[in-house]
């Protein structure tokens, strides 16, 4: 089970909810279509959250486009129209902030989705991802089913990934200056210039904030899901290694691509629903080192 899926199962069966319905990807592959329909066929979910997904940091996103766009929008595809065939009553579809544009006025609002350019780092994965969100539209037009769709900012917490050819900044990081400190390394090496600005929010959060919407909300119109707040990728760095308390130096490969500048969300919409996010950036970068170092 991958980071948000576990999340949100723990989240359920913490607030009470035992009739739940998972499986492993050995178990089904998402990329089956016929797996897919006797799933849904067998099982008839009433309530399906879309989490899954292939997913991965600028290296990932730049060797692999073709399996990026190709795995998600197939992912999708499969699990949307099967719930529109065995009349689920509501699905939530995880999408991305990196939807909106490169170089998107922020914080970023939703009515900012396809009014420029996409990040080229990323684009197939985004362009599956607005896929994704126009599908659930078009589906909630013409079938009027409940489809809705969240954007959550940069995650990270327990079983996220920190492999450091595909994973992402906050996980990578953790596990580079851990690395770092055992091995007695005097120096760790980190892309980009550290100036881009990310946005980061524990993943147990986004579940309860994923089944609070699934609970509260019932529009067409995506929805941000994140803290407001951001930090540079340099300031990122500093607390990691201050928190895995490294003692070496940083050098910067400034040869290597910086990504989007910056990716705040607006969560204006989201506060006004009533929700917050309750953990902060440095208790749940300790959460999840401390999860790391008993697991990994």
């Amino acid at each position: 089970m991958g980071l948000v899926g576990s999340a949100i199962i723990r989240k359920l069966q913490s607030d009470g909810y035992n009739n739940l319905i998972f499986k492993t990807h050995v178990e089904l592959d998402l990329l089956d279509q016929k797996a897919v329909a006797d799933f849904f066929n067998k099982e008839k979910p009433e309530f399906v959250f879309l989490c899954a997904a292939k997913v991965g940091g600028i290296l990932a996103n730049s060797a692999k486009p073709a399996e990026f766009i190709y795995k998600n929008l197939q992912i999708q595809n499969n699990i949307i129209h099967q719930s529109y065939l065995n009349k689920v009553k509501k699905l939530l579809f995880l999408g991305s902030s990196c939807i909106y544009p490169r170089e998107c006025p922020q914080p970023m609002k939703e009515e900012y989705l396809l009014t420029g350019s996409l990040e080229p780092t990323n684009e197939p994965y985004a362009i599956a991802k607005i896929a994704g969100i126009k599908m659930c539209q078009s589906y909630n037009k013409q079938y009027g089913t409940n489809f809705i769709s969240v954007m959550p900012t940069n995650l990270y917490g327990p079983n996220d990934n920190f492999d450091l050819s595909n994973s992402h900044v906050l996980p990578a990081l953790i596990r580079k200056f851990h690395e770092a400190k055992i091995n007695k390394q005097n120096k760790v090496e980190i892309w980009g210039t550290g100036v881009a600005k990310r946005e980061f929010l524990y993943v147990d959060d986004l579940a309860d904030a994923c089944i609070f919407l699934m609970n509260n909300y019932d529009d067409s119109e995506i929805v941000n899901i994140g803290t407001g707040k951001d930090k540079t990728i340099k300031g990122l760095s500093e607390l990691i290694k201050k928190i895995i308390n490294y003692k070496g130096k940083i050098n910067w490969d400034t040869t290597k691509p910086d990504g989007t500048p910056r990716k705040l969300l607006d969560v204006s919409k989201l506060h006004k629903l009533n929700w917050r996010h309750k953990i902060n950036l440095e208790q749940g970068i300790k959460m999840t080192y401390e999860w790391y170092k008993s697991n990994i």
